[in-house]
């Protein structure tokens, strides 16, 4: 297995449990932890494709991936600020229950 493979492999993992947990879980506060678990699978394709392509050179990659940090961060900190209003309001972080007293 060469190592752009192992790393694409670990990556598609790591996006699948993202995946998962951002689907199943009922929690808000876990499915932004799985939200950022796909971002960072994303991020760690950027530094494969990077590091091993043809041009691995220049920190192009890496600048990316740090602007990818960045606005993931600030993603996080807006979800929580959002998720936080909501749980003073309704006293629930359940998706479900925050989608029946919707209706």
């Amino acid at each position: 297995m060469t190592p752009l493979s192992g790393c694409l492999l670990v990556a598609s993992m790591l996006f699948a449990v993202g995946l998962a947990g951002a689907l199943t879980r009922r929690n808000a506060i876990l499915v932004l932890v799985g939200i950022e678990l796909m971002l960072n699978a994303a991020n760690l394709n950027f530094v494969a494709f990077w590091r091993y392509g043809p041009h691995a050179g220049p920190v192009t990659g890496m600048v990316f991936v740090l602007f990818s940090i960045g606005v993931a961060a600030a993603e996080a900190a807006v979800g929580l600020a959002l998720i936080l209003a909501v749980y003073r309001h309704t006293k629930t972080t359940d998706l479900r229950q925050l989608i029946r007293r919707r209706q």
